[in-house]
């Protein structure tokens, strides 16, 4: 399969979601719940017409930015490297956010449910996915965990993404674990999530000074090639 197939896929979900959108219209309230607390409480909303089409617009948007954002990385034969990956990643940000814009939909024609455990699955379930693949990506600008010390060193770009991706799938088990914990579910995600990108920073600040210390080889101008 060629990456425009793959990039076809969540295309195709924007338009679902687009038909989606028109479908459920006439049967929604002017007023359109779009936010909830952390209790899932409706907490916001938004006229009809801007709740319906804003989510299809936003996934629209987000698609072709992904599709265009590996041409103009400085270090594109690196996301040529892992394309599939990156591909695929940018089916499963969609089709997250297809099952939000579904379920605002349902909600809002009747069907009420737990909205914020919807978030917090879905969620957990994106971040436990790029914990699998973040192992795969190559150094580049715009996927990964991006620091001035992985975008200066092929090893501290993998090493510090094979310890990112083991604890991005253990934050995930943690959030989808919180479930259970009603509206604390979302501090049960959010917090080990800033710890894992707190601790993957310092985690490669920490390498990249211990192998340049070492005299490493891939430290420096020539880690560029």
């Amino acid at each position: 399969m060629r990456s425009v197939q793959r990039l076809a896929v969540a295309a195709g979900l924007v338009l679902i979601a687009g038909a989606l959108s028109a479908v459920a219209a006439p049967s929604l309230p002017e007023r359109v719940v779009t936010n909830w607390d952390a209790a899932g409480r409706p907490a916001g909303t938004l006229p009809r017409a801007t709740a319906v089409w804003l989510s299809p617009a936003l996934m629209a948007g987000l698609v072709l930015l992904l599709a265009v954002l590996p041409r103009i990385d400085p270090l594109r034969e690196n996301v040529a490297a892992f394309r599939p990956t990156y591909d695929w990643f940018v089916v499963a940000v969609t089709a997250f956010l297809f099952v939000v814009h579904a379920g605002v939909l349902a909600f809002n024609l009747g069907y009420e449910f737990p909205f914020t455990s919807l978030i917090v699955a879905g969620v957990s379930l994106l971040v436990y996915y790029a914990g699998a693949v973040l192992p795969r990506t190559e150094r580049n600008w715009f996927m990964g965990i991006r620091t001035p010390w992985t975008l200066s060193s092929d090893a501290v770009w993998d090493r510090t993404h094979r310890l990112g991706g083991r604890l991005f799938k253990l934050a995930a088990l943690v959030g989808l674990a919180g479930l259970a914990f009603g509206e604390y579910a979302v501090y049960a995600l959010v917090v080990p999530l800033v710890t894992v990108a707190v601790v993957t920073a310092a985690y490669s600040y920490v390498l990249y000074g211990r192998l340049e210390r070492d005299g490493d080889d891939s430290i420096g101008p020539e880690s560029e090639s």
